[in-house]
């Protein structure tokens, strides 16, 4: 079932970093579909509103690049041979006026970054002579620039991971106006440096910058991967999210194909059979996940057996929790319990591998078995009851944050026992209420409220 969320901002980031990693990929995605155990899918104009955040990923490649010196020679008639070197150039005054962009079915993406203002600054050394007349000078220098860059990412399958290849990368400078410093030098000399200077800032900031959008490009990949598994990972429960086959892009989407497989305790869980098709998803929407049942199920199995669902709360939290409003009276036992003896405890856990199962007509339902203990200070353990549950999961989105809410479809008491002084006050019906009511609420709102902040 498809899940919306409005995505974070940055274009690059989600571009490349929701396309996860694997240790194969195969060239079909049609055959990767049965593999496959989520989907996610970003539409054009998530794209165009993540665009606008592109700027960030051009400026940092632009900063963060690294000039090299380069060392050149010339002969003229009258003074000889002419060496000059150019070193330590740096970017300053950096702005960037606009960005576009767009998805090239089968090929890539193409981002159009325009009105690039910078000022290159840098030093020159050079040196001329002949057998009359021999000098050595230093100036400083400065270029004010304008330039529009252009870049068509490919992504692809590549090391068991997502990776981009930027290499269609062009700049195209519409000014280089070039300043030297005192402006003493002669005519020839600031000509001959004009054309050496433009040419090699021209080729350096070319391949340094393209160079530097590639590995930023690349770094995000690896750092929202790591972020994902970390995010999935709890002690030795994992996920693993590598794709099934390399990303598809159409003219309104792109759409990556990932396993989905459980890890834990050195097993991992197999997918073959997936029902996944791209019919199953629309354009309507900025972002959407489709995620199999065959994720989910192994997940919340390895949760169990690893102890993770249950939940202990006791003393004063646990008496607020029981001023919740309902329709039946509590039993004077609980009241007692609650209120005189000092330090009571409920502690709730699955007794049984809860069952998870997803529709498009019906949404997310979860069928659980839960057992509950409730102490009472020194009077030791005064009432056990076991509780199976069917809950509905309804999806909403607020300060970005993805919520996950219950609402309880079914609840049946199969088991309910008290310490034996107080076998003939139990009361199953307000029992079940306080299940419904306190019990369903507090998990999914405590420990196990399932929140995604995007930041």
């Amino acid at each position: 079932m498809p899940r919306d969320v409005v995505p974070p901002p940055r274009i690059l980031l989600v571009l490349l970093s929701v396309l996860g990693a694997s240790n194969a990929c195969l060239q079909d995605p049609a055959s990767a579909y049965r593999l496959t155990g989520a989907v996610c899918r970003l539409t054009y104009p998530a794209a165009v509103v993540l665009n606008e955040k592109t700027t960030k990923v051009i400026e940092a490649a632009f900063q963060h690049a690294r000039y090299p010196g380069v060392k050149g020679e010339k002969s003229l008639l009258l003074l000889g041979k002419v060496t000059y070197g150019l070193d330590n150039l740096e970017i300053h005054n950096l702005s960037i006026g606009q960005s576009a962009v767009e998805l090239l079915p089968g090929e890539g993406i193409a981002l159009d970054v325009r009105n690039v203002s910078a000022v290159f600054r840098g030093n020159i050394q050079y040196g001329y002579g002949n057998w009359l007349v021999s000098a050595a000078h230093s100036v400083n220098f400065e270029i004010e620039s304008q330039i529009d860059l252009g870049i068509k990412p490919k992504l692809y399958c590549g090391e068991g991971r997502v990776a981009a290849d930027t290499t269609d990368c062009y700049l195209n400078f519409h000014k280089l106006h070039l300043h030297l410093q005192g402006n003493k030098e002669p005519n020839w000399l600031r000509k001959l440096f004009t054309d050496f200077i433009t040419f090699t800032v021209k080729l350096a900031v070319k391949g340094q910058v393209c160079k530097e959008i590639n590995k930023v490009a690349n770094i995000l990949a690896d750092f929202i991967q790591d972020t994902a598994d970390q995010f999935l990972s709890f002690g030795d429960i994992g996920v693993d999210i590598g794709i099934t086959a390399a990303p598809v892009i159409h003219a309104n989407y792109i759409e990556s194909y990932h396993k989905g497989l459980t890890k834990y305790s050195n097993t991992s869980t197999v997918i073959n059979d997936s029902v996944f098709h791209p019919s199953q998803l629309t354009e309507n929407k900025m972002l959407y996940f489709w995620i199999s049942d065959q994720v989910f199920n192994p997940m919340v199995t390895a949760a169990h057996q690893d102890g993770l669902l249950q939940l202990n709360i006791s003393g004063a939290e646990l008496t607020e929790l029981f001023k919740t409003n309902l329709s039946s009276a509590m039993p004077e036992f609980l009241r007692e319990c609650l209120l005189e003896s000092g330090s009571p405890q409920l502690r709730v856990w699955s007794s049984s591998v809860p069952y998870v199962n997803t529709s498009a007509n019906f949404g997310t339902a979860v069928w659980a078995t839960a057992s509950g203990q409730l102490y009472c200070g020194t009077r030791g353990q005064m009432l056990f009851f076991t509780a199976d549950v069917s809950i509905d999961i309804k999806a909403s989105y607020a300060d970005k944050k993805l919520l996950l809410q219950g609402i309880p479809s079914g609840i049946f008491i199969s088991e309910a026992e008290l310490s034996r002084p107080h076998q003939s006050l139990l009361d199953v019906e307000f029992l079940r209420e306080a299940v419904e009511k306190i019990g369903i609420s507090k998990i999914l709102s405590g420990r196990y409220k399932a929140i995604w902040t995007i930041k």
